[in-house]
């Protein structure tokens, strides 16, 4: 089995609520963060297996078209690469944020999937993300969890680091 990497997107990969960018709904407002594309990369090398799981909301709620996630994704894929960084797969919830949907975080649906598809072993894993869904998403699934961001005392993780790319650097390889 396989050790994977799951990772939040908005925050935690890419800009939102900056000051270029309030929410990303077309590829034009997709910016990585500084780090990110460095900080993928050396998860790819330390052995993991890197997935996005990401709650879109936006989509259920008509700010944006399925179609417009995807060349977003494209987008993401395409910075990526330009780091040598790459995602196996990302998975998204696209339902309202009250629907009472399996998949959207903190339920831990879409991390379960991609771990049976990909046989992942959960508890060597990690979910990493900058809010308490996402942090509690990992742990229903079984994983680690890692928080980044500024507001640490919002969400109980396992682990704590200012951005993803510090977390990269002091992260165990993969036996």
């Amino acid at each position: 089995m396989h050790a994977g990497m799951f990772l939040d997107r908005d925050g935690v990969i890419n800009e939102v609520l900056s000051e270029r960018v309030k929410f990303v709904n077309q590829p034009e407002d997709f910016y990585l963060l500084e780090g990110a594309g460095e900080a993928i990369r050396i998860l790819n090398e330390k052995g993991y297996k890197v997935f996005v799981v990401t709650n879109q909301g936006g989509i259920g709620l008509g700010y944006m078209e399925e179609e417009n996630l995807h060349a977003i994704h494209e987008k993401m894929r395409e910075d990526l690469a330009a780091y040598e960084a790459r995602v196996e797969e990302i998975a998204y919830c696209p339902h309202k944020p009250h629907d009472q949907c399996a998949c959207r975080k903190p339920k831990p649906k879409m991390i379960e999937d991609l771990a049976e598809a990909y046989d992942i072993d959960l508890s060597r894993s990690y979910m990493v993300g900058d809010r308490k869904p996402d942090i509690e998403a990992g742990q229903a699934a079984g994983t680690k969890t890692v928080y980044v961001g500024r507001r640490k005392k919002e969400a109980q993780a396992d682990l704590y680091y200012d951005d993803l790319l510090s977390f990269a650097r002091d992260c165990p390889h993969v036996l």
